[in-house]
């Protein structure tokens, strides 16, 4: 009998029977490991390693990945070969019935577990953060993948980045609010930022609905880097482009300077402050619109809009204050600012009590020019009201630029009464730390009142006016003034000026009785001139005098500003004789911050009044310009000059 013959499809079924079989028993995901290592590294530009792979079939297929390590650039040198990042487990679920029907890759859930990231640099500036751009151009047609959930459990990152000074560790997890039952991601971040002490917590919404452009995206950072701290509560519309934002920023600490390695604007020292604005952004500028508060005893409000996408950073400041202290400004020219207060730094008090100290008078913190050119600046500030004590101005404004390092004050302007003093002043950056300044300064119809009530010991009226120039390389305000040339006049007319101070330069002790007796104290001024050029550091006299219905007065000496020493004198030609009066000089010597004044040796040669004044005022014609200009056409002063530079009555 022969044998029954098998039909071919039942071999091909058997076959396919037994291959199912054996793949059955013995099929492994992680043969696929291998392929997915290698893509990964390619596309990260660094090695990929992956420990275990599993897939679970299904409608909605689960894919979970354990033990996934990212290593660093090559010969990145990681301490003890921590690699930059490293997730325990990895689970993806898989909707296949949205891919088949909708040809989309929906994600219902990702869930991280246990992520680790080490983010580092070097001092050289490698840094493992870096990964390559794709040459692939990306097709604009194609959809993202549909995300629905994502958790995040037990995650921690690690930063050190020696330029910013940065040493602090992050703690990530996701969570559900309550009540409202909503997701969210919780941030805490604990170590040193620029240096200092860092602690914050940043609370949003969930993680994927930064993809949402119509859902407000939730935001809560608070922020102590030292003695700063920030508060950054609102809502983002789209925050992926940072659109729709509508978001509360405050910044509070003991000195604004401390800002720049948090906002990367250069600032100068400031005392304590606290503002609060709104954040905004458009046209890819970042924008903190209407904030208002204090710093040191000056309120201070405006708008502060930030372009980070040129080289350096454009700032442009809109800036005002209805009431300001010139001594919160003092940062601005290399001095201690504000006075000390229970808010400052034990470092800032420290500081405070030895500028106090300091035999010195004139600023010498260098100019940190790395600090300015980090941003170009365009700031304009007005200060409607100036307080503080013995503070003879009335206002201020200053319209500011910095571009690449050069500083360009182009209007400094102090308001006194009816008149004000104008400076235009530029710093152009030279090689080795080295600036070169050049400042010109215009004094027009200054109230003589105004000043002298400043002092607290004089009293005087009249109209005052002048300028001054300086041209000078250096490093520091000490520095430009103690080797810079330039000169200072000064015109002053009209009103009077206490005879109080007439009668000291004098030593007429009767009339100081009579001063102390509550009499009257004016002495009428016809003229007052002030001619004193600058020449590398020394202020000298070429005239100084001041010509009263009673006396005429003349000081000669000099300032040496590189020192700080004046070694000055000042004497009285009385014009008719006064009991008690000792034509004796007085003499003004020592340090420009606490000089000593000495009544001098008597007069050997003492000429005729109207014969002196003629010789020191001969070569004066030149400043009649200057007279006009500062205190007017029709004055005094420029009558008595023209009438002793002639020889006409």
């Amino acid at each position: 009998m022969a044998a029954r013959r098998i039909p071919t499809w039942t071999k091909i079924v058997g076959g396919v029977a037994v291959v199912l079989v054996l793949v059955a028993a013995f099929w492994s995901w992680a043969w696929f490991i291998p392929l997915i290592e290698t893509r990964a590294s390619a596309a990260a530009g660094r090695p990929v390693s992956i420990g275990d792979l599993d897939v679970d079939l299904g409608r909605v297929m689960r894919v979970t990945l354990d033990d996934i390590v990212v290593g660093n650039p090559e010969n990145f040198p990681a301490p003890e070969n921590a690699p930059f990042a490293r997730v325990g487990r990895l689970s993806v679920d898989i909707d296949v019935v949205a891919y088949v029907r909708r040809h989309v890759v929906s994600l219902p859930q990702i869930a991280v577990e246990r992520p680790e990231v080490y983010v580092a640099a070097t001092d050289d500036g490698q840094n493992n953060y870096t990964f390559p751009t794709s040459d692939t151009p990306s097709d604009p047609d194609a959809k993202p993948p549909e995300i629905r959930n994502l958790t995040i459990a037990d995650g921690h990152a690690k930063v050190v980045i020696p330029k910013l000074k940065a040493d602090f560790d992050l703690t990530i997890a996701t969570r559900v609010a309550e009540p409202t039952g909503k997701p969210q991601i919780v941030v805490d971040a604990k170590g040193r930022y620029a240096g200092q002490p860092i602690t914050g917590r940043l609370i949003g919404g969930a993680v994927l609905a930064l993809q949402e452009e119509n859902q407000p995206y939730p935001i809560d950072l608070r922020l102590a880097n030292g003695p700063t701290k920030v508060t950054l509560v609102g809502t983002v519309q789209d925050p992926l482009h940072f659109k729709g934002i509508d978001v509360k920023l405050s910044f509070a600490g003991a000195d604004m300077a401390a800002l720049m390695p948090l906002t990367g604007v250069p600032i100068p020292a400031t005392p304590s402050y606290e503002v609060t604005g709104n954040l905004a952004y458009a046209d890819g500028k970042i924008r903190f619109e209407n904030f208002s508060g204090k710093v040191g005893n000056s309120d201070l409000e405006g708008t502060i809009a930030v372009d980070p996408g040129s080289e350096r950073p454009h700032v442009v400041a809109d800036l005002a204050s209805k009431s300001v202290d010139l001594e919160d400004l003092g940062g601005f020219i290399g001095a201690q600012p504000g006075d000390a207060n229970a808010q400052q730094t034990q470092q800032q008090k420290q500081e405070f009590a030895a500028a106090k100290a300091d035999p010195k008078l004139l600023p010498d913190e260098p100019i940190n020019m790395p600090k300015i050119r980090a941003a170009d600046v365009d700031l304009t500030y007005r200060g409607a009201k100036i307080k503080g004590r013995n503070m003879p101005f009335d206002s201020i404004g200053a319209d500011l630029t910095i571009k690449d390092g050069r500083i360009t004050l182009k209007p400094l302007t102090l308001g006194v009464g009816d008149g004000r003093i104008e400076a235009d002043i530029d710093l152009e950056p030279l090689a080795q730390d080295r600036t070169r300044m050049r400042a010109d300064v215009d004094f027009r119809h200054l109230s003589l009142s105004r000043l002298m009530k400043a002092t607290q010991v004089f009293e005087g009226e009249g109209t005052l006016g002048g300028k001054a120039t300086l041209h000078a390389t250096g490093n520091s305000m000490a520095t430009f003034l103690g080797n810079g040339d330039g000169e200072l006049i000064l015109i002053m007319t009209g009103g009077d000026l206490s005879s109080l101070l007439v009668s000291l330069s004098g030593l007429q002790f009767g009339n100081a009785v009579v001063n102390a007796l509550g009499l009257p104290t004016r002495s009428p001024l016809r003229c007052m001139v002030v001619d004193m050029p600058l020449k590398a550091g020394v202020l000298e006299t070429k005239v100084v005098v001041i010509d009263t219905e009673a006396d005429n007065i003349y000081g000669n000496g000099s300032v040496n500003l590189k020192t700080e020493q004046i070694d000055y004198r000042i004497r009285t030609e009385g014009k008719h004789p006064t009991v008690g009066s000792i034509p004796a000089p007085i003499n003004i010597s020592g340090p420009l911050k606490s000089p000593t004044i000495l009544p001098g040796a008597e007069a050997a040669v003492r000429g005729g009044a109207a014969a002196l004044l003629g010789a020191v005022l001969t070569p004066l014609a030149a400043l009649i310009p200057t007279i006009q200009l500062g205190v007017g056409e029709d004055t005094d002063c420029g009558e008595l000059i023209h009438r002793v530079t002639t020889g006409k009555p």
